[in-house]
């Protein structure tokens, strides 16, 4: 079966007057990328054809049931995998490796037991030539900013969760990258964590201006974040919409806007699992906000 073409060209999304409007650099376009890996001698395709653009300061959401290829892409973003076909351009840069102007969380906070907080901010320097002094001011305003302060010298196993969480923005952050890329961060925490760190990481994405990619599992989470919401579908891994979210920060998950694109994510996840054609065919180049799904969804 031919993937569905996905136009490249990006629906206006109104950004709150707060966003930091003066970044210019960190778009990214995915084009037309495949990926398969060899298993017991077959090849066993994972991304089929893969095609979506992100603007610089786009908050982008990849959600999709396990085994879509999700953390496959944004692996292959990050430049820890170069064996593709396709073209993947940061800035308009082929990605042929990895970056310091690309950040990497992962859902594992994957901090180094026997290093501080502090310590482990500064590994983002590691092989770089910043002068020490400009280390100490950066790896300070950082912890400051993901709100850790008074615990630079604790050690990961003297932290919660969420407070994990948060050293390990901050050690991708603090490297100043263009692009921070988020593979299901928040998948460990409990829910009232989770809750939190949500609103932390929509005002660090408002303050620093800074695109962001998040793979998540979490309908309610993506549309709470996201200008944007990637949805893909499994075996192999294609894009099957790609929805849009048109409504103002901070977000309310009350208001019938919110529910109306929840709910119809949640119906086309229901039809993915039956195997059946979208809840809804969105014509080429349409991108539906809340209330049109409420329209249809009520037909």
């Amino acid at each position: 079966m031919s993937a569905p073409v996905i136009s490249l060209e990006r629906p206006a999304v109104p950004k709150p007057a707060s966003v930091n409007t003066r970044q210019r650099t960190g778009g990214l376009v995915v084009e037309n990328v495949c990926k398969s890996f060899d298993l017991k001698g077959e090849t066993l395709p994972v991304l089929d054809d893969v095609s979506f653009s992100v603007a610089p300061g786009e908050f982008v959401a990849i959600v999709g049931a396990s085994g879509c290829g999700k953390s496959t892409l944004l692996r292959l973003l990050a430049g820890l995998d170069t064996d593709y076909e396709g073209r993947l351009l940061h800035d308009g840069t082929p990605i042929r490796g990895t970056d310091l102007h690309r950040g990497l969380v992962f859902q594992d906070h994957r901090l180094f037991p026997w290093l501080t907080v502090e310590q482990n901010v500064s590994l983002s320097f590691t092989n770089t030539e910043v002068p020490q002094a400009e280390r100490r001011e950066r790896v300070a305003a950082e912890i400051d900013r993901v709100g850790l302060n008074g615990f630079e010298h604790a050690y990961p196993h003297q932290l919660s969760g969420g407070m994990s969480q948060r050293a390990a923005i901050a050690r991708a952050l603090v490297s100043r990258p263009d692009v921070l890329l988020l593979d299901e961060p928040l998948g460990a925490l409990d829910a009232l964590t989770r809750l939190r760190m949500q609103q932390e990481l929509r005002r660090l994405w408002q303050d620093e201006g800074i695109t962001m990619v998040m793979v998540t599992h979490d309908i309610d989470e993506a549309v709470y974040l996201a200008d944007r919401i990637v949805v893909m579908e499994s075996r192999p891994g294609r894009i099957r919409r790609i929805q849009n979210v048109p409504i103002a920060h901070p977000r309310q998950r009350g208001k019938s806007d919110f529910v109306a694109i929840r709910d119809g994510l949640h119906a086309d996840f229901v039809q993915i699992e039956e195997g059946l054609e979208p809840v809804t065919q969105v014509p080429e180049r349409v991108q539906w906000d809340g209330a049109e799904w409420a329209r249809r969804l009520a037909l």
